[in-house]
C-alpha cells in the first residue's frame, strides 16, 4: 500500500533545510565570545561570521582576531550616521578605532571619569590610531557656590568667600600620547560643544597646567606630523611653553595655531622653532602678529630650506612686516605658498614683492586678497608677473589694483597653469 506524505507548510522545500556547514558556522556566531574560532574557516567561512556577529561583542575578542573588513563596517555603520572611510586610509578597522578613542576623550569629565577607561583601551587599538580630531574637551563639574547669606548684624559670608576658584583643566594628554605608537595627526579645540545656559569663557581656553602637560606629552610622541590647536584661545605665554617643547622634534612637518591670541613674542618662538625644525606647514592664520612679530619668522625664513607653506592671514603684518618677507624670500628656494591676506598691506609690500616674482623659481601660490595695494601695487605686481612662469595661484581680490592690472595677472596665471599641466602630463608618460 502507497501513502502519500504532505508537509504541513505548504510552500516547505528541501532547500529550506540550512546545510550542517551552516549550522555549525551559526553555532561558531552565537558562542563567538565564550568560544572565538576564526582563523581556521575557510575565506567563505569567515565572510559568513563576520556577517553575522553581534556589534556588541566586547572588544578584547574581536580586535585580534577579526580583520579589516565586514564586521568592522557594520561596527561603523550602526554606531555613526555618516562614515566616510576614505578619511581614514579606506579602513574600516581604524575608522572605528580613532572614533572610539575620540569619542572617549571628548566625554571624559577630569576628577569624574577614571583614567583606566583611556587606558585599558590603548592596548587594542594603538596599533589602527593614526589620527585623533578632538573636537570638545570637557572641564570639571564645578561645585555649586554657596550663596551669600546676611546675618542678623547686616555682614555677609559663604564657605568660598576668601578662597580663590581653582582651574578648569581639562583631559590630560601626558597619560596617552606617548602610547598611540603610530599617532601621526591630532587636532585639538579647548571648547565645550552644546553648552547652554551653563556657557562660561572658561570653557573656551586651555589652562597654564593644561598647556604644560600638553606641552609634554607632544615631545613624548615621536611619531606626530600634523599638530593643530586652533580657536582655543592660546596666547604668547602659552605658544611660548609649547613650542620650546616641539623644538628639535624628529618628525613634525605640520603646525597650526590658527585662529588663537598669539602676538609678537609668541611670533619669534614660531621662528625660533623654524630654524630647529623640519616644518613644511606653518598657518598662523587669524591671530595678533604685527610688523615685529613678521620681521622675525622672516628671518628665520631667509635662512630655512624645509618650510613649503606659510600663512599668515586675518594678522597685522603692514607693510613692516610684508618688506621683511619679500626680502627673505629673496634669499629662500623652497617656500612654494605665501598667504598675505587681510594684513594692512600696501603697495609698498606690493612692490617688493614684484622682486621677488622676478627671481624666485619655487613660489607657486600667493595670496594678497584684503589688502590696499592700490593701482601702483596693481601696475607692479603685473610688471613682475610677465616675467614669471612659476605662479599658478594668484589671489588679489579686494585690492583695488584696477581691472587692466587684475586683467594681465590672470592672463599670466592662467597660462602658467596651462604650462604646468603639460609637464604634468609629460611626467604621467611612460
Amino acid at each position: 500500500m502507497r501513502k502519500n506524505i504532505y508537509a504541513e507548510e505548504p510552500n516547505w522545500s528541501l532547500s529550506l533545510v540550512p546545510s550542517l556547514s551552516d549550522i555549525c558556522l551559526q553555532w561558531i556566531v552565537n558562542n563567538f565570545e565564550k568560544k572565538p574560532i576564526f582563523e581556521e574557516l575557510l575565506p567563505v567561512q569567515q565572510d559568513f561570521v563576520q556577517e553575522r556577529l553581534s556589534t556588541s561583542l566586547p572588544l578584547h575578542v574581536t580586535v585580534n582576531l577579526v580583520p579589516d573588513g565586514v564586521y568592522w563596517k557594520r561596527c561603523c555603520k550602526e554606531r555613526w550616521y555618516l562614515c566616510d572611510v576614505s578619511h581614514y586610509g579606506d579602513s574600516w578597522k581604524r575608522m572605528f578605532f580613532e572614533r572610539h578613542m575620540e569619542n572617549i576623550i571628548e566625554n571624559f569629565i577630569p576628577d569624574l571619569t577614571e583614567s583606566k577607561t583611556v587606558l585599558d583601551l590603548v592596548p587594542l587599538c594603538k596599533n589602527y590610531i593614526k589620527k585623533l580630531n578632538i573636537s570638545q574637551l570637557l572641564p570639571p563639574i564645578k561645585e555649586p557656590q554657596l550663596e551669600r547669606e546676611e546675618d542678623e548684624d547686616g555682614s555677609d559670608w559663604s564657605f568660598e568667600n576668601d578662597v580663590d576658584e581653582p582651574q578648569m583643566n581639562h583631559f590630560n594628554f601626558r597619560i596617552l600620547l606617548d602610547k598611540l605608537t603610530r599617532l601621526e595627526e591630532l587636532h585639538l579645540v579647548y571648547r565645550v560643544k552644546q553648552c547652554g545656559m551653563t556657557f562660561e569663557w572658561a570653557m573656551f581656553e586651555m589652562t597654564d597646567r593644561d598647556c604644560e602637560s600638553l606641552a609634554f606629552a607632544l615631545k613624548s610622541c615621536k611619531t606626530l606630523k600634523l599638530f593643530r590647536l586652533h580657536q582655543s584661545h592660546v596666547e604668547d605665554k602659552k605658544c611660548r611653553v609649547l613650542v620650546n617643547y616641539l623644538m628639535d622634534h624628529p618628525s613634525l612637518r605640520e603646525l597650526d595655531f590658527s585662529h588663537n591670541l598669539i602676538g609678537d613674542s609668541g611670533a619669534r618662538e614660531i621662528s625660533k622653532l623654524l630654524t630647529r625644525s623640519k616644518l613644511q606647514v606653518l598657518n598662523m592664520c587669524n591671530n595678533r602678529i604685527s610688523g615685529s612679530g613678521a620681521k622675525a619668522i622672516a628671518h628665520a625664513l631667509s635662512s630655512n630650506s624645509t618650510l613649503l607653506v606659510l600663512n599668515l592671514r586675518l594678522n597685522h603684518v603692514m607693510d613692516e612686516g610684508g618688506q621683511a618677507i619679500c626680502k627673505a624670500l629673496l634669499n629662500n628656494t623652497t617656500l612654494s605658498s605665501l598667504h598675505l591676506g587681510g594684513n594692512d598691506v600696501t603697495s609698498v609690500t606690493a612692490c617688493a614683492l614684484s622682486e621677488v616674482l622676478t627671481q624666485s623659481k619655487t613660489l607657486r601660490s600667493i595670496n594678497l586678497s584684503c589688502n590696499k595695494l592700490g593701482e601702483i601695487g596693481g601696475k607692479a605686481l603685473a610688471e613682475a608677473m610677465s616675467q614669471n612662469f612659476t605662479i599658478t595661484e594668484c589671489n588679489i581680490h579686494l585690492t583695488d589694483i584696477g581691472e587692466e592690472a587684475a586683467s594681465a595677472i590672470d592672463k599670466v596665471v592662467w597660462a602658467n597653469q596651462s604650462s604646468e599641466r603639460k609637464r604634468q602630463a609629460q611626467r604621467r608618460k611612460p
